[in-house]
């Protein structure tokens, strides 16, 4: 699930598997949608609110945990008891996003195929997250160098992308569950980067990138499946080496045990 020209440099694909697009440009941000007036009613929520609204309108580095208590009207005790850092309130924002989405499943496309189960997540997640679109275009291009930042951010949006895959149905066990979690990941990074510029209602050009980007992703997990297959009989043969390698040791072991008691064999003294 690689971007529309087939290659994805090392900062790109870093930006990508974080679920943050790169290269986002902040010179001319879209205007900030309307968000709810009212705050939220738990402290959890109301850290991730004040994270994402300051966010939006202050350079992340800027961006003290102190001023998010604040803006959350929070102390800083209540703060360090909710969360450790900034990017654990994003972590926590990922969570709520994807509870909104688990929510709002229905049973409607369970006789669809998997893909238009994942397209119809995939457009939910891009609308819960639109009040905060501004804000996460800001926070993706501020971490598209810090390659730390963005592996913890994967591994939050690894998990992410677990539910997300479960809420549409589809295994993400087995041999390449880890190749249709990343790819999910890469997948919603780069729709994410069409999403940010697509002012349109109706969101065609975000479906359509969305539609493509599932296309590829059927592909590479075709293209996985073929070769697990035809490597089968390579791994089991590794596999068989193995257990004999280990089998020989076992039997070390146990000759060289032989002649001792317990207490022999259990006192380092015993073979002096």
């Amino acid at each position: 699930m690689n971007s529309e020209s087939g290659m994805t440099d090392p900062v790109r694909l870093g930006s990508a598997v974080a679920g943050f697009p790169a290269g986002a440009d902040t010179s001319s941000p879209p205007p900030r949608p309307e968000t709810a007036s009212a705050p939220p009613p738990d402290k959890r929520s109301r850290a991730v609110d004040a994270l994402m609204h300051l966010a939006a309108d202050r350079p992340w580095s800027d961006i003290e945990i102190t001023d998010v208590a604040d803006a959350a009207g929070l102390t800083l005790s209540e703060m360090r008891d909710l969360f450790p850092s900034k990017g654990a309130i994003l972590d926590g924002f990922t969570r709520m996003i994807d509870k909104k989405v688990i929510e709002g499943t229905s049973a409607d496309l369970v006789g669809e195929p998997a893909r238009e189960r994942v397209f119809d997540v995939v457009i939910r997640r891009l609308d819960a997250m639109t009040p905060y679109r501004r804000a996460l275009r800001r926070i993706g291009y501020a971490m598209r160098g810090d390659l730390g930042s963005l592996a913890a951010l994967n591994r939050s949006a690894l998990n992410s992308a677990r539910y997300m895959l479960a809420a549409a149905g589809v295994p993400s066990e087995g041999p390449l569950g880890y190749v249709k979690l990343q790819g999910l990941v890469i997948a919603q990074a780069n729709v994410m980067e069409t999403w940010f510029d697509d002012d349109d209602p109706t969101q065609a050009k975000t479906m359509a990138r969305l539609d493509r980007e599932l296309g590829r992703g059927e592909r590479v997990l075709e293209r996985a499946e073929d070769f697990r297959r035809l490597t089968a009989p390579l791994r089991a043969l590794g596999q068989a080496v193995l257990d004999g390698r280990n089998r020989m040791r076992r039997r070390g072991r146990d000759r060289d045990t032989d002649g001792f008691d317990d207490g022999e064999t259990k006192d380092p003294a015993a073979a002096i």
